[in-house]
């Protein structure tokens, strides 16, 4: 019998994903292990591999479409000695029989709507509406709702999604064109998808002319998580300086010993020196949990990273127990992946403490946001010369700031502070981080 494809679900926090390319065509013989399509989630992109064996013989969800259900189909599977005819029993309730286009607009159009920049279309494999002369309406879901709230003739709207599919930007196109409420048979002309700039829903009448970016998946889970933090976690910050010159000086002599074989950034001894400082105060090496506080074995350093997409945070496990070569070599490999978009799950996810610098943009101070439920990040600043008193006299040392952020349900003041004073001895006095 057809076998039915469905969304998978690519990591433990996966509720929906984007269906971001298709590998495979309808009609192509799909065997065990092949790759069927790349899925975007809120972290990455990966590539789907087939279980089952057979004739790909229908596409449910068609490329770029967002927001798709885990455990939702996706496509169909005919078994060797099927024909077509077996689709007829095979095709979910929520998917289309056959592809239609949508409703011709009729002969009377209205002022053109100003375009907006449209997001990729909803889930495909929805049910098609149908007119009064039997035509059928390929919609999205969230698109029906809101075509009903605004009071919108969904036949005389013309779609801009794949098979002419009316989507959400195709509603919010005819409500900002003073759409709602039109009489039926009155045509509305949806504009293809452009760049051009447009005010958006809401969006106020003095505000200067400006292009609609959609969110991807990851911008708002980023959205959704910093939210989440700054309004869950009672956040307090220490900010201590730290001289870097012994520091450096140690990073330039063993990066001229390596003889090309790798090369230490700063940031790979400010995560050595953070785990080690974890592994002297473990009460920082913490999480925030309602069932209690998570206290963690090992420095699992979280590293942010800005990749195209947005920000990501890869993660160095056991890095109080790597030696600095490991840990430069990880970190270039799994900062390529983020910005390719191909990190897995296990390479994200389960952090103890995080450490986000900013100190190559040139910036001296700043206030990161918990990686929850983490309780701690450290925000490193850039180094830069600076006078200093010493023993007594001015001199100039090159000094770094850091301010780490503490939830302070899991983390007390005096914790915190006796961490960076770790920390800060482990950066002064560099070669007791290789002890």
């Amino acid at each position: 019998m057809p076998i039915i494809i469905t969304m998978p679900a690519l990591s433990p926090t996966m509720t929906e994903g984007t269906l971001a390319k298709w590998l495979m065509k309808e009609g192509d013989a799909v065997n065990s292990g092949d790759m069927l399509a790349e899925i975007e989630t809120d972290k990455a992109t990966m590539e789907v591999e087939a279980i089952d064996e057979g004739i790909l013989a229908r596409i449910l969800v068609a490329e770029g479409t967002e927001g798709v259900a885990v455990n939702a189909p996706i496509a169909i599977l005919l078994e060797a000695g099927e024909d077509a005819s077996a689709l007829d029993n095979a095709v979910p309730a929520t998917a289309p029989t056959a592809p239609a286009p949508a409703a011709p607009a009729a002969p009377a159009p209205v002022a053109p709507v100003t375009p907006i920049s449209a997001p990729a279309a909803t889930l495909a494999a929805t049910p098609a509406s149908a007119t009064a002369t039997g035509a059928r309406i390929l919609v999205s879901p969230l698109a029906r709702r809101m075509a009903a709230q605004a009071g919108l003739d969904l036949a005389v709207i013309k779609g801009s999604g794949p098979r002419g599919r009316i989507v959400k930007a195709d509603i919010e196109a005819a409500i900002a064109g003073g759409a709602t409420g039109v009489p039926r048979g009155a045509a509305i002309a949806t504009a293809a998808p452009a760049a051009a700039a447009a005010p958006s829903q809401g969006a106020s009448p003095f505000e200067g002319e400006f292009e609609l970016q959609p969110l991807s998946t990851m911008r708002k889970t980023i959205a959704r998580r910093m939210s989440e933090s700054k309004r869950e976690a009672p956040h307090f910050y220490l900010t201590m300086d730290c001289e870097l010159d012994a520091l450096l000086a140690l990073r330039k002599d063993l990066n001229a010993r390596a003889d090309g074989a790798f090369k230490l950034s700063v940031n790979d001894l400010v995560i050595k020196a953070a785990a080690v400082a974890l592994m002297k105060v473990p009460d920082a090496n913490v999480g925030y949990g309602d069932e209690g506080i998570r206290r963690y074995k090992t420095a699992d350093i979280s590293v942010a990273v800005a990749s195209a997409r947005g920000l990501i945070t890869p993660v160095i496990r056991n890095a109080n127990g790597k030696g600095l070569e490991a840990i430069s070599r990880e970190m270039r490999e799994l900062a390529q992946k983020a910005n390719d978009g191909k990190l897995m799950p296990e390479e994200y996810l389960g952090g103890s403490f995080s450490v986000s610098n900013l100190g190559m943009y040139g910036v001296k101070q700043f206030d990161a946001v918990i990686n929850i439920p983490q309780a701690c990040i450290l925000a490193v600043g850039a180094g830069e010369q600076r006078p200093v008193v010493k023993d007594g006299a001015l001199a100039i040392a090159t000094v770094m700031s850091v301010t780490l952020s503490v939830d302070h349900r899991a983390v007390d003041g005096a914790i915190g502070a006796r961490f960076l004073a770790a920390f800060r001895s482990l950066i002064e006095a560099p070669m007791t981080m290789l002890l």
